[in-house]
Protein backbone atom coordinates (compact mmCIF):
# COMPACT_ATOMS: atom_id res chain seq x y z
CA UNK A 1 0.00 0.00 0.00
CA UNK A 2 1.14 3.33 -1.00
CA UNK A 3 0.92 5.60 1.90
CA UNK A 4 1.73 9.29 1.73
CA UNK A 5 2.50 11.64 4.68
CA UNK A 6 1.46 15.01 4.32
CA UNK A 7 2.22 17.61 7.42
CA UNK A 8 1.28 15.21 9.93
CA UNK A 9 -1.25 13.19 8.26
CA UNK A 10 -1.22 9.84 6.30
CA UNK A 11 -2.91 10.05 3.02
CA UNK A 12 -4.51 7.37 1.63
CA UNK A 13 -6.03 7.22 -2.63
CA UNK A 14 -9.31 5.51 -2.36
CA UNK A 15 -8.58 4.26 -5.95
CA UNK A 16 -5.88 2.46 -4.98
CA UNK A 17 -7.42 0.41 -2.47
CA UNK A 18 -9.86 -2.56 -1.60
CA UNK A 19 -13.26 -2.33 -1.27
CA UNK A 20 -12.34 -3.54 2.45
CA UNK A 21 -9.33 -1.44 3.09
CA UNK A 22 -11.84 1.99 2.48
CA UNK A 23 -14.21 0.41 4.57
CA UNK A 24 -12.02 0.08 7.40
CA UNK A 25 -10.85 3.79 6.76
CA UNK A 26 -14.26 5.13 6.40
CA UNK A 27 -15.57 3.53 9.48
CA UNK A 28 -12.59 4.56 11.69
CA UNK A 29 -13.22 8.09 10.90
CA UNK A 30 -16.61 8.48 10.49
CA UNK A 31 -17.66 8.41 13.92
CA UNK A 32 -19.59 8.28 16.01
CA UNK A 33 -22.24 6.83 13.39
CA UNK A 34 -26.10 6.90 14.65
CA UNK A 35 -27.85 3.32 14.80
CA UNK A 36 -31.24 2.71 12.48
CA UNK A 37 -32.47 -0.58 14.02
CA UNK A 38 -34.94 -0.60 11.22
CA UNK A 39 -38.06 -3.17 11.01
CA UNK A 40 -39.95 -3.93 7.98
CA UNK A 41 -42.91 -6.55 7.02
CA UNK A 42 -42.27 -8.74 4.33
CA UNK A 43 -44.97 -9.17 1.45
CA UNK A 44 -47.01 -11.69 3.44
CA UNK A 45 -46.34 -10.21 6.84
CA UNK A 46 -43.62 -11.70 8.10
CA UNK A 47 -41.26 -9.10 10.20
CA UNK A 48 -38.01 -8.35 10.35
CA UNK A 49 -35.60 -6.25 12.54
CA UNK A 50 -32.04 -5.39 11.20
CA UNK A 51 -29.04 -2.30 12.29
CA UNK A 52 -27.64 -0.05 10.37
CA UNK A 53 -24.90 2.70 10.89
CA UNK A 54 -24.55 3.94 8.06
CA UNK A 55 -27.37 5.80 8.72
CA UNK A 56 -28.69 9.52 9.61
CA UNK A 57 -31.19 12.33 8.47
CA UNK A 58 -30.75 14.79 6.00
CA UNK A 59 -33.50 17.44 5.83
CA UNK A 60 -36.36 18.38 8.21
CA UNK A 61 -38.53 19.55 4.95
CA UNK A 62 -39.01 17.10 3.37
CA UNK A 63 -37.66 15.20 6.37
CA UNK A 64 -35.54 12.34 5.01
CA UNK A 65 -33.58 9.71 6.59
CA UNK A 66 -31.33 7.45 4.53
CA UNK A 67 -29.70 4.44 5.17
CA UNK A 68 -27.14 2.72 3.27
CA UNK A 69 -27.72 -1.41 2.99
CA UNK A 70 -25.04 -3.90 1.64
CA UNK A 71 -26.73 -6.63 -0.84
CA UNK A 72 -26.04 -10.44 0.29
CA UNK A 73 -22.65 -11.78 -1.46
CA UNK A 74 -24.80 -13.31 -4.05
CA UNK A 75 -25.86 -9.38 -5.07
CA UNK A 76 -29.42 -10.59 -3.71
CA UNK A 77 -31.29 -7.86 -1.16
CA UNK A 78 -30.89 -8.69 2.21
CA UNK A 79 -34.44 -8.56 3.99
CA UNK A 80 -34.65 -5.05 5.03
CA UNK A 81 -33.93 -3.63 1.09
CA UNK A 82 -36.15 -6.36 0.07
CA UNK A 83 -39.35 -5.91 2.37
CA UNK A 84 -38.93 -1.97 1.47
CA UNK A 85 -39.22 -2.62 -2.24
CA UNK A 86 -41.83 -4.89 -1.53
CA UNK A 87 -44.01 -2.79 0.80
CA UNK A 88 -42.65 1.05 0.92
CA UNK A 89 -42.69 1.01 4.15
CA UNK A 90 -40.06 0.70 7.22
CA UNK A 91 -39.48 1.56 10.77
CA UNK A 92 -36.29 3.27 12.13
CA UNK A 93 -35.80 3.09 16.00
CA UNK A 94 -32.84 5.07 17.91
CA UNK A 95 -30.85 2.74 20.09
CA UNK A 96 -30.13 3.51 23.40
CA UNK A 97 -27.21 1.71 26.35
CA UNK A 98 -29.71 -0.38 27.18
CA UNK A 99 -31.16 -1.59 24.04
CA UNK A 100 -27.58 -2.41 22.71
CA UNK A 101 -27.06 -6.02 23.07
CA UNK A 102 -30.39 -7.08 22.21
CA UNK A 103 -30.27 -5.08 18.94
CA UNK A 104 -26.68 -6.96 18.36
CA UNK A 105 -28.66 -10.27 18.51
CA UNK A 106 -30.60 -8.27 15.38
CA UNK A 107 -27.48 -8.04 13.49
CA UNK A 108 -26.97 -12.05 13.87
CA UNK A 109 -27.88 -13.51 9.98
CA UNK A 110 -30.81 -15.23 10.40
CA UNK A 111 -32.71 -16.61 7.70
CA UNK A 112 -35.68 -14.78 6.68
CA UNK A 113 -37.84 -17.53 8.26
CA UNK A 114 -36.29 -16.47 11.65
CA UNK A 115 -38.46 -13.49 13.74
CA UNK A 116 -35.31 -11.57 14.92
CA UNK A 117 -37.62 -9.60 17.13
CA UNK A 118 -38.49 -12.36 18.77
CA UNK A 119 -35.03 -14.16 19.52
CA UNK A 120 -34.28 -10.55 21.13
CA UNK A 121 -36.89 -10.40 23.59
CA UNK A 122 -38.20 -6.96 21.85
CA UNK A 123 -41.68 -6.28 22.47
CA UNK A 124 -43.68 -4.25 19.76
CA UNK A 125 -46.50 -3.10 18.71
CA UNK A 126 -48.48 -2.58 15.35
CA UNK A 127 -47.11 0.57 13.44
CA UNK A 128 -49.78 3.72 13.64
CA UNK A 129 -48.64 5.06 10.07
CA UNK A 130 -47.15 2.59 8.48
CA UNK A 131 -47.52 -1.44 9.10
CA UNK A 132 -44.12 -1.98 10.54
CA UNK A 133 -43.97 -2.93 13.83
CA UNK A 134 -42.44 -0.90 16.40
CA UNK A 135 -40.12 -1.60 19.33
CA UNK A 136 -41.36 -0.31 22.83
CA UNK A 137 -38.05 -0.37 24.18
CA UNK A 138 -36.57 2.06 21.56
CA UNK A 139 -36.37 5.87 22.98
CA UNK A 140 -37.05 7.23 19.28
CA UNK A 141 -39.20 5.39 16.53
CA UNK A 142 -39.57 6.89 12.79
CA UNK A 143 -42.02 5.72 10.91
CA UNK A 144 -41.08 6.41 7.12
CA UNK A 145 -41.89 5.92 3.64
CA UNK A 146 -39.88 5.09 0.98
CA UNK A 147 -39.38 8.61 -0.90
CA UNK A 148 -36.35 6.51 -3.36
CA UNK A 149 -33.71 3.79 -3.77
CA UNK A 150 -30.19 4.70 -5.10
CA UNK A 151 -28.66 1.74 -6.46
CA UNK A 152 -25.02 2.76 -6.38
CA UNK A 153 -23.66 -0.60 -7.30
CA UNK A 154 -25.13 -4.45 -7.82
CA UNK A 155 -24.04 -4.86 -4.05
CA UNK A 156 -24.91 -1.71 -2.53
CA UNK A 157 -27.91 1.10 -2.40
CA UNK A 158 -29.06 3.65 -0.26
CA UNK A 159 -32.68 3.69 1.07
CA UNK A 160 -34.33 7.35 1.45
CA UNK A 161 -37.03 7.53 3.45
CA UNK A 162 -39.77 10.03 4.33
CA UNK A 163 -40.58 10.39 7.96
CA UNK A 164 -44.25 10.15 8.67
CA UNK A 165 -44.51 10.03 12.27
CA UNK A 166 -41.94 10.06 15.09
CA UNK A 167 -42.51 8.24 18.28
CA UNK A 168 -40.91 9.76 21.79
CA UNK A 169 -40.66 7.98 25.06
CA UNK A 170 -42.50 10.40 27.17
CA UNK A 171 -40.15 11.14 29.57
CA UNK A 172 -37.30 12.62 26.71
CA UNK A 173 -38.98 15.25 25.26
CA UNK A 174 -41.34 18.14 26.37
CA UNK A 175 -44.21 17.48 24.45
CA UNK A 176 -45.60 21.20 24.04
CA UNK A 177 -41.80 23.08 23.77
CA UNK A 178 -40.89 19.86 21.49
CA UNK A 179 -37.41 19.82 23.02
CA UNK A 180 -35.80 16.57 23.48
CA UNK A 181 -33.62 15.76 26.38
CA UNK A 182 -30.30 14.02 25.12
CA UNK A 183 -29.36 12.72 28.19
CA UNK A 184 -32.97 10.78 28.66
CA UNK A 185 -32.31 9.67 25.10
CA UNK A 186 -29.01 8.30 26.04
CA UNK A 187 -28.33 7.58 22.45
CA UNK A 188 -24.84 5.38 21.54
CA UNK A 189 -23.04 5.44 18.19
CA UNK A 190 -21.20 3.64 15.74
CA UNK A 191 -16.75 3.39 16.31
CA UNK A 192 -14.79 1.63 14.35
CA UNK A 193 -14.34 -2.33 14.90
CA UNK A 194 -17.01 -3.88 16.98
CA UNK A 195 -16.81 -0.40 18.95
CA UNK A 196 -19.41 2.20 20.62
CA UNK A 197 -19.69 5.33 21.86
CA UNK A 198 -22.11 6.74 24.30
CA UNK A 199 -23.62 9.80 24.33
CA UNK A 200 -24.02 11.76 28.06
CA UNK A 201 -20.48 13.31 27.78
CA UNK A 202 -21.90 16.14 26.16
CA UNK A 203 -21.08 19.80 25.98
CA UNK A 204 -22.07 22.85 24.33
CA UNK A 205 -20.83 25.97 21.57
CA UNK A 206 -23.10 28.44 20.30
CA UNK A 207 -22.45 29.12 17.01
CA UNK A 208 -22.05 33.56 16.97
CA UNK A 209 -23.82 36.11 15.03
CA UNK A 210 -21.11 38.03 12.89
CA UNK A 211 -21.76 40.93 14.87
CA UNK A 212 -20.67 38.58 18.32
CA UNK A 213 -17.32 37.05 16.37
CA UNK A 214 -16.36 40.49 15.55
CA UNK A 215 -16.69 41.97 19.16
CA UNK A 216 -15.08 38.83 20.63
CA UNK A 217 -12.01 38.84 17.89
CA UNK A 218 -11.62 43.24 19.16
Amino acid sequence: MNVLERRGHAHFDFAALTERERYKLLIGTVIPRPIALVTTLSRDGRPNAGPFSFFNVLTHDPAIVAIGVENHADMSFKDTARNIRETGEFTVHICDTALAERMEICAIKFGPEVNELEQAGLETTPGEMVRSPRILAAPAALECRRYMTLQLSPAREIILGEVLGVFVRTDAVDARSLHVDQHKMDAIGRLGGHSYARTQDQFEIKTLTPDQFHHRRA
